[in-house]
């Protein structure tokens, strides 16, 4: 067989196949934590998720977006929530199981998606060189010990990079297997004897034990008339891996970028949170008992500009809300340094200030939830201090 055949067959084994590692799947844990990074792409609006409600600022420089004060759900005197939020995320708010950091973010200002997701996913220090094969989840898999780590992505993003290889699975895979018995076992026995043989049976033996686990998960989903669309269906896929094969996880959504119509309590950005607010609880709901054992953190490269632009829409901005949650935290409330929400405190007149370091809250959190060392924190993230706001 040519070598340019070898090749494809190859490709297709690994990279149609919904996870795939060379090495084997082991179980994680029974007990002991988990930890889930949901990545925003795209820079969701912050300010009409999270509302400031005692901000008159806030209603005058978005007079067709704003979320009305009688529509946000209250939160306590100076907050409030979407209101597609009230059947997914507000409960979890009143059992304190979630809480919010508003001003959070990072200190690149460039306003660049791509830049400033890199940044966030290498956890490097802005302005020096960047190491692209060193992504800070593949460093705390390499610190923490007994760590089953999974990237919920069609490619291993940057933040998986260096290190062990890191298995990934495409979210969007609901059909069969795209190599079949016959041509899988031919692959197979070509690879015969070489480097790559255990790897390429890996796959395969891992493409069908995923596919058989969504198959069960899908019929009873159905039967119990769930949603099966976009990332509520994904949650439920992730919670059922994360039961007990895999303890460290990463998840990127996209659709975040809303310069045109983004809406207020309806519309394109409501219809967006309403699907990730759903596929959180999906999530939950998908881990059962180990929903306490799990941490839950949801960022985005950065906010948007505080007033609304003339599309009825907001652009680039800077500081952003992040959101902790599972079983174990203590939420509830909203956390981190705050400033009131006015035209003197934008930054440079425009965007949210940034008062909570990305670094240093994700640091925190897990130095808190592993018991993890300064020296071991400074591998994670290099040159960072850390904060610890008891959210754990």
């Amino acid at each position: 067989m040519k070598d340019v055949s070898r090749r494809t067959l190859l490709q297709s084994a690994l990279y149609s196949a919904p996870l795939f590692t060379a090495g084997k799947l082991y179980a994680a844990p029974a007990s002991g934590p988990r930890l889930l990074v949901v990545f925003l792409r795209g820079a969701y609006d912050a300010a009409n998720i999270l509302v400031p409600v005692s901000s008159d600022f806030y209603y005058d420089v978005r007079p067709t977006i704003a979320i009305k004060k009688d529509a946000a759900l209250g939160l306590d005197r100076d907050w409030g929530l979407h209101p597609a939020l009230k059947d997914t995320i507000l409960p979890l708010w009143q059992q304190k199981e979630i809480a919010f950091v508003p001003f959070a973010g990072t200190d690149d200002v460039s306003r660049s998606h791509f830049e400033t997701q890199d940044t966030i996913e290498l956890g490097q220090p802005v302005g020096g060189s960047r190491n692209y094969q060193s992504g800070f989840l593949s460093r705390t898999a390499q610190v923490l010990s007994g760590t089953k780590p999974i990237s919920f992505t069609t490619q291993l993003p940057l933040t998986f990079r260096g290190g062990a290889a890191i298995p990934n699975i495409a979210l969007n895979f609901t059909g069969k297997p795209a190599v079949g018995e016959r041509n899988a076992a031919l692959i197979q026995a070509m690879y015969q004897g070489q480097d790559l043989a255990p790897a390429v049976a890996q796959g395969f033996q891992v493409q069908s034990e995923v596919y058989n686990t969504f198959s069960n998960e899908m019929m009873a989903a159905n039967r119990n008339a769930v949603s099966a669309k976009g990332f509520e269906l994904s949650a439920q896929r992730i919670g059922v891996l994360m039961q007990d094969k895999f303890n460290l996880g990463f998840v990127d959504v996209g659709g975040w970028d809303t310069h045109v119509n983004q809406g207020s309590a309806d519309g394109y950005l409501s219809n967006r949170i309403g699907e990730l607010g759903r596929g959180l609880v999906a999530l939950k709901t998908a881990l059962g008992p180990q929903w306490n054992n799990t941490l839950v953190i949801v960022v985005s490269e950065f906010g948007r500009t505080f007033r609304e632009n003339g599309n009825r829409g907001t652009d680039h901005g800077h500081g952003s809300v992040y959101w902790v949650l599972g079983g174990s935290v203590r939420g509830g409330r909203i956390a981190g340094p705050q400033v009131a929400v006015t035209q003197a405190n934008l930054f440079q007149e425009r965007d949210w200030p940034v008062l909570t370091d990305y670094r240093a809250l994700i640091g925190g959190l897990l130095g808190k939830s592993y018991g993890l060392s300064k020296a071991q924190l400074a591998q994670i993230f290099p040159q960072a201090a850390t904060i610890d706001l008891s959210l754990v």
